[in-house]
């Protein structure tokens, strides 16, 4: 694995400890039990939505409520009920996290679907394992209904805004007097980044970890590291490998700080890009292009239903765009598949005319 995904991991590491403070220490058994089957990523988000249940209990619970969460033992457990679950479930929707330092910048918060049913997850874990090691009587979180997360549709862009987000990357004529004055600089940095994201559907967290000696230009290949830390390889196209070498005439040029040495895109501080950069990138030119609000993660949907169109293989979509599920896949092209079994039956003719 590379520097870079071994500084990520580092810094996650270092991040869980520090929240692991936070929390009830028999906690402490918990994440060491589960860290051979999870990431350090998912232990993270865990601790972050832990934190926020036990904060609930020590604000509303019938019992629990008042007590300091260093004081908890894993005992206290027992007396969190399905029912307390549910209440925690309802008051995810809103709340407000405080700041008892400076009152008035405590924060409103909302969870959606998605977000209750990671903290659900979080908790679900946690008593699972506790149940398991028969440190606690039951797992009431077993009988909480996760929330029904209602599909949205897929944003992506179509043929004509492709090719009008890739040309004013170019260009950057759709942008302000103030942005233009940087794009000479950027500009074959951040068509690369474009048309790569467009081209293989890799996620900008893939992308940003890329160095410079992962790319085969023999093979047209690119080495990167999946969610879960396997490596792979994706293939790219002629536009991809002109995009890329272009760039590296320039990336030869620039001057590289710290851990930016071996990077293949670099920040214009010389350091390794940043995810969120080439999120305000990716924004930034698409604004001028299209009332779509497009993203990295919109040019990934893009390039999977382009392939699904041209082949048809949902197995190969899901293979390429590294869903560990293919069912993830079918859920997010059901669109597709659905107007293709329209234009199925549109080639049935009962009667001859």
């Amino acid at each position: 694995m590379s520097t870079y995904h071994e500084s990520l991991k580092t810094k996650e590491t270092l991040r869980l400890r520090e929240i692991q403070k936070e929390l009830p220490p028999f906690l402490v058994e918990f994440f060491r039990g589960i860290a051979q089957t999870t990431s350090t990523k998912t232990r993270l988000g865990y601790a972050y939505d832990l934190r926020i249940f036990f904060r609930y209990l020590y604000e509303e619970h019938r019992s629990l409520g008042g007590v300091e969460m260093k004081d908890l033992t894993v005992e206290h457990l027992n007396e969190v009920t399905s029912d307390d679950i549910d209440c925690f479930m309802e008051y995810l929707s809103y709340y407000v996290r405080p700041d008892y330092e400076n009152p008035e910048n405590s924060t409103e918060l909302h969870n959606d679907e998605k977000g209750k049913s990671r903290k659900l997850a979080a908790i679900r874990s946690m008593f699972k394992y506790f149940y398991k090691k028969k440190k606690v009587i039951a797992n009431p979180a077993t009988i909480v209904e996760t929330p029904k997360i209602h599909d949205k549709q897929i944003i992506r862009l179509d043929v004509n805004e492709m090719a009008d987000f890739l040309d004013a990357v170019e260009s950057g004529e759709k942008l302000s007097d103030r942005q233009k004055a940087f794009h000479e600089r950027t500009k074959k940095r951040d068509l690369a980044i474009t048309t790569l994201l467009l081209g293989t559907g890799m996620r900008v967290s893939e992308c940003v970890g890329i160095n410079i000696k992962d790319i085969d230009f023999k093979n047209n290949a690119i080495k990167i590291v999946r969610k879960g830390g396997n490596e792979v390889f994706l293939y790219f196209g002629e536009e991809v490998q002109e995009a890329l070498q272009a760039y590296l005439v320039d990336r030869q040029q620039a001057i590289t700080k710290e851990d930016g040495d071996d990077a293949l895109f670099l920040s214009s501080q010389g350091k390794r890009i940043t995810v969120r950069t080439v999120q305000n990138m990716v924004k930034k030119y698409a604004l001028g292009v299209t009332v779509k609000n497009i993203s990295p993660h919109k040019l990934r949907s893009t390039f999977g239903t382009n392939l699904y169109q041209e082949t048809g293989d949902i197995y190969l979509v899901a293979d390429t765009l590294g869903h560990a599920d293919v069912n993830t896949t079918k859920k997010h092209y059901a669109e597709i598949e659905d107007q293709r079994r329209r234009k199925a039956a549109s080639h049935i003719k009962l009667r001859k005319d």
